[in-house]
C-alpha cells in the first residue's frame, strides 16, 4: 500500500457496501465477522473488517459497535480523476448512482475536461471525471 486508504466505520451495512463496491468497481472483497476474529460486542456475523482486493479502488469497511460513530461524509470527496478509461468511468458514476444522489451530472467542462459528483447510497461522495477523447 503505497497511498492512504479510506476505511470507513459504517452502521450494519460494510457487507453490503463492500459487497456493492466490489461489483461498480470488479474487485474481488474480502469479509471477516466478528465470530472469526472472536469479537462478542457486536453481532456474530457483523463485519469486524472487509476491504476490496485485485481492483483498481483500494477501500476498507467495518461495522462499528455500542456507541462508535459511523461514517459520515461532509466536506470530502473520493475522487476517482483519470483513473480508469473514460468508458469505464462513466459506467463507475452510473452505479455508484444507483439508489443514491447525483450531486453534478457528468457533463463536459469549459476546459475540456468531463466530471461529475454523486452521493452513493451509502453517503460516500465522489467526483468522477477525465480528460481528452470520450470511448464512448
Amino acid at each position: 500500500m503505497t497511498a492512504p486508504t479510506p476505511y470507513l466505520h459504517l452502521p450494519g451495512t460494510a457487507r453490503d457496501a463492500l459487497t456493492f463496491y466490489g461489483e461498480v468497481f470488479g474487485c474481488a472483497v474480502q469479509l471477516h465477522t466478528f465470530e472469526e476474529f472472536g469479537r462478542t460486542d457486536g453481532p456474530p456475523d457483523a463485519i469486524a473488517h472487509g476491504y476490496l482486493v485485485e481492483g483498481p479502488v483500494e477501500l476498507f469497511a467495518a461495522d462499528v459497535t455500542g456507541d462508535d460513530p459511523p461514517f459520515r461524509c461532509e466536506g470530502l470527496m473520493f475522487a476517482l480523476l483519470g483513473t480508469s478509461a473514460p468508458s469505464v468511468l462513466r459506467s463507475w458514476f452510473r452505479r455508484l448512482a444507483e439508489g443514491g444522489r447525483v450531486v453534478d451530472d457528468l457533463q463536459t467542462r469549459p476546459w475540456g475536461a468531463t466530471d461529475g459528483q454523486v452521493v452513493d447510497r451509502h453517503g460516500l461522495h465522489w467526483l468522477v471525471g477525465f480528460e481528452g477523447q470520450d470511448d464512448r
